[in-house]
């Protein structure tokens, strides 16, 4: 088909300007009038404007189907055209009758879109109206074509009319001498040689003029396989390469996509500025969290420096209930309730070990308590601060995926939570409890010796009384009183030095303790400034989308740019 470079290169050009025009709308570039988008279909999409004139019967007809390679237009010996036809594209084909004399024919038939064809019913019409509708189609025409029959070139109706037509309209039109292949060549040639004569004669120039025969086009383009030779001879290889110089590519029509082609260009380069502002804007707001992120590392790292005032503080926690726990003891070890639980089981050990590592786990969670207020409010105050720098910088409202009150209170719920239980398994690691109940046990042991012998001494002293032994049972009771004495006096003394070796080994073990306390305090502090680093989850998926989104536009952008370019060297 001629015209096909041309007619590629303009649909290339008109893609990458929707492209363009696509790229802009993602990006919310404002072209302004850099592109001039309702030209991309009514005016870069504009089909060529074909109009064919002659006598009836002069072979119009034949030679629009001969250059299209279809039965375009019916063909007979009597008159077939009788109105104006403007054959265009449509889907489905329907003729709409404008007036009387002017029809328009859609065609599904793909060379429309780039062709639109005016076919007259003839110069020589006797009805009356046609040279005047046809008349109009010539100034938006790109060619106009007389046809002349090869038995009658000189038809003077014909002539009568491109006499009349304007020296602009001259430049656009061509002359064609229809059913050559009924004539010798030397006998066309001698046509050509007059027509020119004539032309010059009546309008003062001589337009391109071709002698071809309509009938053998069509059968060559028609044949399968193609038939080149038969086209060849038909004289149509001239006229469809004169269609493709000076129409498809004409200076007019090539200012005009180069024109088209640099306004493209100056769009696509408003575009990438608008592409690499938002590029340095994620780059800026990249760095922006970042520096954000630091903010709050800085915050933690504040509390984690005081963390050794924290651990003396809880230290004196410690010495107050090793306090508290050794009073307790001594008032467990007195001799009567000791004595007691010889009989009933001694669970002092145990029972010491669990309440003091609930006061002291109640303790430690008061100040992890106070702690946890204090990161709390310094993480809030910091996200009040943040807000007004987010909405400055990235020109968005800084908001979490729940309240930051929630997030805060359920942070600091956790770190007293973590503390308290990080209190209770230090206690268990420092195994006080162990010493504590070996000297118990050796202590119950004495004190069952003694009581045993009380109770054995006591039972004999008895036994005496009832079977009326002199002075024996008195013997006996007063050995029981002096096994009780000295029972009495060990379980005072064994209390002593068990609560004192007690409170000791207690104070000892403060500064491990405090010790087992620092890395769960830092893990605890990391935790809550985890949780609310993490309420900047939305600023960091928004920064991602607005990464994912801007990286297919810029291969777009190359795509576009590189298409545009090679348009460019084609032009």
């Amino acid at each position: 088909m001629f015209g096909e470079r041309y007619f590629a290169t303009r649909e290339r050009l008109s893609e990458v300007m929707r492209g363009i025009a696509g790229l802009a709308t993602e990006t919310g570039t404002d072209l302004g009038d850099r592109l001039p988008l309702a030209e991309i279909d009514s005016g870069l999409g504009t089909p060529f404007l074909f109009v064919v004139c002659g006598e009836v019967n002069a072979g119009k007809s034949t030679l629009i189907n001969g250059l299209f390679g279809r039965d375009l237009c019916r063909v007979n010996i009597l008159p077939e055209t009788n109105r104006v036809l403007w054959y265009q594209y449509g889907n489905p084909s329907r003729d709409v009758e404008i007036t009387p004399m002017l029809h328009e024919l859609y065609r599904p038939i793909g060379f429309l879109r780039d062709f639109n064809l005016v076919d007259t019913p003839g110069t020589n019409s006797i009805i009356q109206g046609h040279q005047e509708i046809t008349e109009r189609f010539l100034p938006a025409a790109d060619l106009v074509l007389f046809v002349f029959p090869v038995s009658n070139p000189w038809g003077a109706a014909t002539w009568d009319f491109v006499s009349r037509l304007p020296a602009e309209a001259l430049e656009r039109v061509a002359f064609v001498i229809q059913q050559a292949d009924q004539r010798e060549p030397a006998d066309i040639s001698v046509i050509l040689g007059h027509l020119a004569d004539l032309s010059m004669k009546r309008i003062g120039r001589v337009p391109p003029i071709f002698a071809v025969s309509g009938k053998l086009a069509y059968e060559a383009k028609r044949a399968t396989p193609f038939a080149g030779d038969r086209l060849k001879t038909s004289g149509y290889p001239a006229l469809e390469s004169f269609i493709s110089k000076s129409v498809c590519q004409s200076p007019a029509r090539r200012n005009a996509l180069e024109t088209w082609r640099s306004q493209a260009a100056a769009a696509l380069r408003t575009v990438e500025d608008r592409i690499e502002e938002q590029t340095r804007g994620i780059n800026s707001h990249t760095r922006f969290i970042g520096d954000v992120e630091r903010e709050i590392d800085d915050i933690r790292e504040k509390f984690v420096d005081r963390l050794p005032r924290h651990l003396a503080s809880v230290a004196q926690v410690f010495q107050t209930e090793a306090v508290w726990g050794t009073r307790l003891l001594r008032r467990r070890l007195q001799a009567l309730p000791s004595i007691i639980r010889l009989f009933s089981g001694d669970r002092t050990g145990p029972e010491m070990e669990s309440l003091f590592i609930q006061r002291l786990q109640s303790a430690v969670e008061d100040v992890a308590e106070q702690d946890g207020g204090e990161v709390a409010n310094a993480c809030h105050a910091h996200w009040l601060d943040l807000g007004q720098r987010v909405k400055s910088v990235m020109g968005v409202d800084l908001t979490a995926t729940e309240p930051i009150e929630e997030t805060l209170a359920t942070a600091k719920k956790r770190f007293v939570t973590r503390l308290g239980r990080a209190a209770r398994q230090g206690i268990g690691n420092l195994k006080v409890r162990n010493q504590l109940d070996k000297e118990l046990r050796r202590r119950n042991l004495a004190l069952k010796s003694f009581v045993f012998m009380t109770l054995v001494l006591t039972i004999a002293g008895a036994t005496c009384g009832a079977l009326d032994v002199a002075w024996l049972p008195l013997i006996l009771c007063g050995l029981a009183a002096l096994f009780l004495t000295c029972g009495i006096m060990a379980a005072w003394a064994t209390r002593k030095s068990i609560t004192r070796d007690f409170q000791q080994r207690l104070l000892d073990t403060c500064g491990a303790f405090a010790s087992t306390l620092h890395s769960d305090y830092e893990e605890a502090l990391r935790i809550v400034f985890r949780d609310y680093a993490a309420s900047l989850a939305n600023l960091r998926t928004r920064l991602a989308r607005e990464k994912l989104a801007v990286e297919p536009r810029l291969r777009r952008w190359q795509e576009l740019f590189l298409t545009l370019k090679a348009i460019e060297q084609e032009l």
